[in-house]
């Protein structure tokens, strides 16, 4: 398994999914800071079908939680699943969120280095790669692309706003401000603002599409946008 301290920004990330209280909150955080998350889910099933054949082997990277795996299972009963994710809490919420969807999908503790090399049919990584700092998140966006077969599609979607500091300033509040609408108590919402600006790498827009395209997905481009979310597709 990769160290943890060779995987720039990950330790907080890791403390943070390490806490039995935080993963026991997790299954219902996400849909309260991300707009539109069961849409995304059921995008990146649309999306992925477009190349993935019948019977595709899906790559998943940051699996812990399971959600975005349970919504792919259910979509698409034929495929199966390699997750991965560094947090043990989190692999095994997944297991409990997966079900009887668990009989397709193989989880791994790690990171993309500990992912079987493949080839995979798909990939799709969520919520994730912004815990990485920019070369980091281009080195795992280049083992991702190692481990496809040719034309395979791979879908990431993750935190990402304008690096000027008055317009990221502004993001960041629009980010607390739709958790406080979602029902996120404001104090925690300020404390999530706060975290995210000081612990989160998220790159412009424009840096975001380079890290893809320089990772080798040529033709990577955004399908989805929602404040503070960006998600993109790419082929292999």
């Amino acid at each position: 398994m990769t160290s943890v301290d060779s995987i720039d920004g990950a330790q907080t990330f890791l403390r943070a999914f390490s806490d039995p209280d935080v993963v026991a909150r997790y299954t219902d955080g996400p849909r309260r800071f991300v707009p539109g998350l069961d849409g995304l889910h059921r995008m990146l099933g649309v999306l992925l079908a477009e190349r993935a054949p019948d019977h595709a082997k899906v790559l998943v990277l940051g699996a812990g939680g399971g959600l975005e795996l349970n919504a792919l299972a259910d979509a698409h009963p034929s495929w199966t699943f390699v997750g991965v994710d560094p947090s043990p809490l989190m692999l095994r919420l997944a297991e409990r969120t997966l079900g009887s969807n668990m009989s397709r999908v193989e989880l791994v503790e790690g990171y993309i280095d500990d992912a079987p090399v493949g080839p995979f049919d798909a990939a799709a990584c969520l919520l994730t790669l912004h815990f990485l700092s920019a070369a980091e998140r281009l080195r795992t966006v280049h083992a991702i692309h190692n481990r496809l077969r040719p034309g395979a599609p791979f879908v990431a979607a993750h935190g990402c706003l304008p690096q000027e500091p008055v317009q990221r300033a502004l993001w960041l509040d629009r980010y607390a401000a739709y958790a406080v609408a979602s029902g996120v108590d404001p104090e925690q919402a300020r404390t999530m603002r706060a975290t995210v600006d000081a612990n989160v790498s998220m790159l412009s827009p424009g840096e975001d599409e380079a890290v893809l395209r320089d990772g080798g997905f040529r033709d990577a481009c955004l399908f989805y946008t929602a404040f503070t979310w960006h998600g993109w597709i790419g082929h292999a």
